[in-house]
């Protein structure tokens, strides 16, 4: 299987030049070993070596001996290297010394200080569209950001193919692999979360079937606004099972620590009316494949639920969108008002520029997110924030158009960075 230049790769660049060490942190199996292999001229895998333990235990400075970029595998397997790897910058002075690579974060009780001013982070998702080729890019989230967008137009791609898509994820190893061998190896993915890494990640024995009940909960809500209390209710009654309220956040935390769950914050404008915004985060899983898998779903069972796909494929646009923000220096809300008005996604730069997003797997609602995002931008008070850059619609089955009333329609196959 031939290498996939990913995304990240310019950020990884620029930060190497920039800081001593940096960190590429993403969930298991995402690609970040393969990535950091290509720029580090040595290699130590903490997890693989069996000398390292005993190292760190005599004489830890010898795992920072080899020629530099020096890259540290799975570096939290002996979350004390860190503080090593921060004296070594300190004491060499030099920039791209150290790459770090890790799918969990270090538990609580061990003491890291700051890697400030000598790390760097580099955060790597499951492959998107465009880096597997299923996205011309035609429509870069760039160009969106600043309102310059030029008129195109893109023929819209079939919901078997999206299904299909969703099913196996952006997973590097399952490029080739057959749909039915896809949905096994996730399904299995899902088997070693339960039962192997959600007790690895912190040194705590956690029960795999109830974290499996929370993440059939997660998967069922995901891409929704469901706080807490909503997922105890949801795994007592749809799982028959019991979660303490600190339990279920002990168990969302490790999922975080993971990085198989994120959160997408509550975008908080200034607008004119008088609605209160909702400040609740959406879930998702770190890929959608996830949530098919943990819940036993194929092609054939989310061709027949089409509401249910909807909100894989919405989970799908924010996880493109979200790579493709994090290139552009932004990031990835949601909006909700206590009038019901609701934007899936708003991406902001860091400048204070946004655009608005909805996200539509079928064309059927096109019309009604053209007015919602209408009725989003006018309510904004221009007098104290800027209207958004462009308003968009991100579609599944329909074509990639720009409206005569300036809304783009963007096919998921057009979006790039």
């Amino acid at each position: 299987m031939s290498y996939i230049k990913r995304l990240i790769e310019d950020d990884l660049k620029g930060k190497m030049l920039a800081s001593g060490a940096v960190l590429i942190k993403g969930p298991k199996s995402c690609g970040k070993t393969e990535t950091a292999t290509r720029y580090a001229k040595s290699v130590l895998k903490m997890d693989q070596d069996p000398q390292v333990s005993v190292i760190m235990a005599t004489n830890p400075q010898l795992l920072l001996v080899g020629e530099n970029p020096r890259l540290i595998d799975e570096w939290q397997e002996q979350p004390e290297i860190w503080n090593y790897v921060r004296h070594e910058v300190d004491h060499r002075k030099l920039k791209g010394m150290f790459i770090l690579t890790g799918s969990a974060n270090p538990p609580e009780n061990v003491k890291l200080h700051s890697g400030a001013g000598r790390f760097t982070v580099v955060q790597m998702d499951t492959l998107t569209w465009q880096e597997l080729g299923y996205s011309s890019g035609t429509v870069k989230l760039s160009k969106l950001l600043i309102g310059e967008i030029n008129d195109f137009y893109e023929p819209a791609i079939s919901l078997e193919f999206i299904i299909e898509r969703i099913c196996i994820g952006g997973w590097p190893t399952l490029i080739n692999e057959s749909l039915q061998n896809a949905l096994n190896l996730n399904r299995g993915y899902i088997d070693l979360l339960c039962e192997v890494d959600m007790s690895h990640v912190s040194g705590v024995k956690r029960n795999p079937h109830k974290v499996r009940s929370l993440l059939r909960s997660l998967s069922r809500n995901v891409a929704t606004l469901v706080d807490n209390k909503t997922l105890e209710k949801d795994v007592k009654i749809n799982e028959n099972n019991e979660l303490s309220r600190n339990t279920l956040s002990d168990y969302l935390d490790a999922l975080s620590k993971l990085m198989i769950l994120s959160e997408q914050r509550a975008f908080n404008p200034h607008i004119r009316s008088s609605a209160s915004l909702r400040k609740s985060t959406k879930r998702h899983l770190c890929d959608p494949s996830l949530a098919v898998a943990v819940l036993g779903l194929d092609k054939e069972s989310l061709m027949k639920d089409i509401k249910y796909t909807g909100f894989l494929f919405e989970s799908l646009a924010l996880h493109e969108l979200n790579v493709y923000a994090k290139a552009n220096d932004a990031t990835v809300y949601h909006y909700n008002d206590s009038y019901g008005y609701e934007i899936d996604a708003i991406v902001q730069k860091r400048n204070g520029d946004y655009a608005a997003f909805e996200i539509k797997l079928g064309v059927g609602f096109i019309d009604d997110a053209v007015e919602n995002l209408k009725k989003f931008s006018s309510n904004i008070d221009t007098s104290k924030m800027e209207s958004p850059k462009s308003l968009n619609i991100i579609t599944g089955t329909g074509m990639s158009y720009r409206r005569p009333d300036g809304i783009n329609v963007i096919s998921l196959a057009s979006l790039g960075k």
